[in-house]
């Protein structure tokens, strides 16, 4: 089993989801270029969610190409869609989680504002660099959580705030020309195109309350789906697979066993 993580992720959203899931398989995560354990790519314009598919088809390689389960968090669904299109021999089923299939900059929150303020940001960054860094880095985990408690980003009554603080922490010590990069890329890139054609099982799960990636969005790439099924999760946020651990682990266990891969 193969883990995809979110954009500016290391993993904090599988923290409940892991020993469950290695009961059954061998798991592997990986980073991202410039994420986690990864170094910066050596050509920064190489952060395309194609660029990405093919690190993660690497790894597959490197663990001597096995038949694979590959579930994505978020940017993750992009990257795993990708690899799918690139790759499919050997992928025996799909999982997204609080994911889409792209052209997130052009819905956020049902505007496009992101993409099209994206480019102005990003030429102001490479003419600030130390400035932009310092801004980046600047801000503490812990007010990033209460930030995001008190927008409605997520839903402080069902985790810890210490299951938020690592993604906020990598966040911080990420490059953030790379970031802004690797969002824009997100935006510019759909597999809209591939869901028709995958013919392995997919279990999608979406949080009723995901202002990220809609809930509406879920509903229509499942429906886009040859072979899939749709978790809905009521007043779940982008970060369902901690605010509801029990429960996407109930159901994952449950998707599995009906398709006869645990």
């Amino acid at each position: 089993m193969l883990l995809c993580d979110g954009l500016a992720c290391d993993g904090y959203i599988f923290k409940y989801l892991w020993d469950d899931l290695a009961q059954h398989f061998t798991v592997v995560h990986w980073n991202y270029r410039g994420h986690g354990r990864s170094a910066l790519p050596s050509d920064p314009h190489r952060v395309r969610i194609e660029d990405l598919a093919l690190d993660l088809n690497a790894v597959r390689d490197h663990a001597g190409d096995p038949p694979v389960i590959i579930v994505g968090h978020s940017l993750g669904t992009q990257v795993a869609l990708e690899a799918y299109r690139q790759r499919p021999a050997q992928v025996r089923a799909l999982v997204f989680l609080c994911g889409t299939v792209g052209r997130i900059t052009h819905t956020l929150r049902g505007t496009d504002w992101l993409a099209q303020a994206l480019p102005g940001v990003i030429e102001w960054t490479q003419q600030h660099p130390k400035l932009a860094r310092g801004l980046w880095s600047r801000v503490p985990s812990s007010l990033g959580v209460r930030v995001a408690a008190l927008t409605g980003e997520i839903d402080a009554r069902s985790l810890q705030e210490e299951d938020m603080e690592p993604y906020f922490t990598h966040a911080a010590d990420l490059d953030v020309l790379l970031f802004l990069r690797m969002l824009q890329a997100a935006g510019e890139h759909s597999a809209e195109e591939v869901l028709p054609t995958v013919q392995v099982p997919v279990l999608v799960v979406a949080g009723e309350r995901d202002s990220f990636t809609p809930p509406e969005q879920a509903e229509a790439i499942a429906a886009a789906l040859p072979r899939a099924e749709l978790l809905m999760i009521p007043g779940a946020t982008h970060v369902a697979p901690l605010e509801q651990h029990e429960l996407v682990a109930l159901r994952l266990e449950k998707f599995f066993t009906d398709c006869g891969l645990s």
